[in-house]
This record gives structure tokens, sequence and C-alpha cells, in this order.
């Protein structure tokens, strides 16, 4: 489904809950991929079965073939009229992302009306640059956020991350990278990796 923007059209990808939905997750992609990512595909995959209805958001920087996402603002402009259509009464809206998708998510929450927000893979700082921190994104959403962090995520570990507000919390992949692959002499084998996700994200949302 595409969705016209100010910024060119977005495409919606909705994936309905099993019976009747307890909660609509919308979520976005990075600045250098699409919705193909594992994670969200993986969330995409699993989680109707829990009556979370998933709706995976392509911006218009990707359905029309660009490689590279554009500026936070324009990000943030084709963010704001997709959840407006995604949006329903009475139908508890999470607003999520990975990485870039994450910062337009933590940006935006407010404006959208979304009880909760999900940052997975969130870019804490530029590889090698902690000290371009962007934890006030992060911090500043206004409501219950989930952040799911890779161990070994070059954009920021869990460790990296400053103390979380109450309602804020971090769950940890170990061995992941940015992506949440993690290599094949982990201890924890790729599938078990996107298990911890889909279950704790899963757990979270029916939980608000």
């Amino acid at each position: 489904m595409l969705v016209p923007t100010p910024v060119g059209d977005a495409r919606i990808t909705r994936f309905p809950a099993d019976g009747a939905a307890r909660a609509l997750l919308a979520l976005g992609h990075g600045a250098g991929g699409g919705v193909d990512a594992r994670d969200l595909q993986a969330l995409a995959a699993v989680l109707p079965a829990r009556g979370i209805t998933v709706a995976l958001v392509e911006q218009p920087w990707r359905v029309a073939g660009k490689k590279i996402g554009p500026a936070p603002k324009t990000l943030d402009a084709a963010w704001l009229p997709v959840l407006a259509e995604l949006a329903r009464p009475g139908l508890p809206l999470v607003a999520g992302g990975r990485s870039a998708g994450a910062r337009v998510a933590c940006r935006t929450a407010g404006q959208v009306g979304a009880v909760g927000v999900l940052a997975l893979a969130f870019p804490l700082h530029p590889p090698g640059r902690p000290e371009r921190s962007r934890a006030e994104e992060l911090l500043g959403t206004g409501c219950p956020t989930l952040v799911v962090q890779a161990g070994q995520d070059t954009f920021g570990t869990p460790e990296e991350f400053p103390e979380l507000p109450a309602g804020h919390r971090l769950v940890a992949v170990p061995y992941g990278n940015h992506g949440f692959a993690v290599p094949k002499r982990a201890p924890l084998d790729q599938d078990a990796a996107l298990e911890l996700i889909t279950t704790a994200v899963g757990d979270w949302v029916l939980g608000l």
C-alpha cells in the first residue's frame, strides 16, 4: 500500500494479527537498508500469532530506488502521514524501527500518539565517535521505550548507554552486530538471537 507524503510515496506492508489485534507495531528501516532486515522480518513473521499487527514502512527514498537515506527532518516528514494512516481508534499504536528508523520513532512519538517506542539497534553514536551521542533522542520519547541492542554493535553497545529513565528498558542481544548477525562461533546461534528479540518485543508490547 502506497501512502502519499510531502517527500514522495511511502509503502506499508501489513502483517495482520491472528484474530482481533491487541496492538499495532509500525516499524521503519535503517538508512542503508530496507524492510528486508532480519530483525524486522522476524518480528513480522512471529508477532501476528500473538495478536500484534505489524506494519513495515518503507521510506519514500527507498521506494524511489535510492541507496542512501536523506536528512532526519525529511525522514520525519515522511513518517508522520504514514502513522496517521495506520492509526485506528482503540488500537494501541507502538512506533518503532531499526537504526535510523528507531531515531525517527523516538523523535516523533508524541506527534503520532504512540503508547510506546521500540528502538532496534539504536545508533547511539557514529562508529568510533562516542562523543557524538544521540542519547537525547532516546531519552526524550516521553513514553515507554524498549531498546534492543546487540553486544557488538559499533554504533553503541549496551554498556555504552546512559542510565535510562523510568519506563525505558534495554534488552541486550549477545555477540550480535548492528544488523543482529551473530558469528558462527558464538554460543548463541542466529535463530536463538532472533527468538530473543521477538520474544522480548512481543512480551513488552503486550504488557504496555
